[in-house]
């Protein structure tokens, strides 16, 4: 076991102020000041950080094991966390725009998190009971899990790859585009232009809520979800759906099937630039029991 360094009740405001700090505790300490100095922990390792409050730019960055635990980090502190590794944050308010960015195997529980740009290029990222508003969240990012996720921001999990969200709330307009392999279970999933151009996207029991969902996407897979204001969807998909309810309309369906309680309009235009061979029909007890 390594000796541990203790850094208790102080306040740092010059730049790079515990520069390759190794193995410390640090608790209840205020980065701030008129200094304005950026990069308070770097090239850094071994952090357990409580209590904190943060108010300066790129506090931590190339940081190897950090337990971030209590801390608040203000609309100042920008790009907070880049390019670590094993993070743990709990019980944290995070704000600031690119708060998470190229960082791996990140562990986030019960945190509060207002942040632009949240979470790009990242690799195997987890959130538990957390709630986050962001914009083009996780860009480029790679194995995420989430489980009761609250989520609001446009264009996000965009060019994701293997994702598993259950339990949550997701409101994205043009969320999941490009995404692949993605699993989406017993959640809520709101926003204009859901899915376009995903691979391998299945839904679960979700609820599903905004114009024009899931166009131009590649084996698209909903298992007993409900649609509402779902109109003009599946356009150019591969799908297969089994629908609870109703569904508003559907166009120019590629390939598979999509069958519901209720089909509002089936829209079959004679300008589609692929065949339509994607068979719409309503929902009977007989098919329900195939699967």
């Amino acid at each position: 076991m390594k000796n541990r360094t203790m850094i208790r009740d102080m306040r740092f405001g010059e730049e790079r102020a515990l520069y390759r700090t190794e193995h410390a505790d640090v608790i209840s300490c205020r980065f701030e000041g008129e200094e304005d100095g950026e990069s308070a922990f770097k090239e850094s390792s071994d952090l357990a950080v409580k209590d904190c409050f943060f108010d300066l730019r790129y506090p931590l960055w190339h940081v190897h094991g950090l337990n971030l635990s209590q801390s608040e980090m203000t609309e100042n502190c920008r790009a907070a966390l880049w390019y670590c590794r094993g993070v743990s944050v709990s019980g944290c308010r995070m704000n600031g725009i690119k708060a998470l960015r190229e960082c791996r195997d990140t562990v986030i529980v019960d945190t509060e998190i207002d942040s632009p740009e949240f979470g790009w290029r990242c690799e195997n990222t987890a959130l538990f009971r957390t709630r986050l508003v962001s914009q083009y969240a996780f860009f480029e990012s790679k194995n995420i899990y989430a489980k009761n996720l609250n989520f609001s921001g446009k264009y996000s999990f965009q060019y994701t790859e293997r994702v598993r969200i259950c339990d949550s709330v997701v409101c994205a307009k043009d969320g999941f585009w490009h995404a692949k392999n993605v699993t989406l279970t017993d959640c809520t999933l709101e926003g204009e232009y859901l899915g376009w151009y995903s691979e391998n996207l299945k839904l679960v029991r979700c609820k599903i809520k905004g114009t024009q969902p899931f166009c131009y996407c590649k084996n698209l897979t909903l298992i007993d979800c409900t649609m509402e204001s779902c109109d003009l969807a599946f356009e150019y998909s591969g799908v297969k759906a089994k629908i609870v309810g109703a569904v508003d309309s559907v166009k120019n369906p590629r390939s598979g099937y999509i069958e519901a309680d209720e089909i509002g309009e089936v829209i079959v235009t004679g300008d589609s630039v692929y065949p339509v061979r994607g068979r719409v029909r309503r929902r009977t007890r007989s098919s329900t029991d195939k699967e």
